[in-house]
């Protein structure tokens, strides 16, 4: 959606049992959901949480974040992270 020399936005949207694959965050983001997101998130070492996020709603985490990412409900998911350069 942008990808500028201070942020990069991306709209991410995901069939149920689609994910992300694993990866590691380059920047401080922010996720703001766009329907009711029920992920399943993969953590280095083994560790997986399963955490609902509802529409509507933000949430922030520091650059480093190393995760795979599933869409662990049965409906599409959406939400738009935007990344802070």
């Amino acid at each position: 959606m942008i990808d500028d020399a201070r942020t990069r936005v991306t709209r991410f949207d995901f069939a149920p049992g689609q994910q992300t694959g694993w990866h590691r965050h380059e920047y401080d983001y922010v996720i703001t959901a766009l329907t009711d997101c029920h992920m399943r998130l993969e953590l280095p070492g083994g560790e997986i949480n399963e955490v609902t996020v509802p529409a509507g709603t933000a949430y922030r985490r520091a650059e480093g974040v190393e995760h795979n990412v599933i869409n662990a409900g049965d409906a599409p998911m959406a939400f738009v992270e935007v990344e802070l350069k």
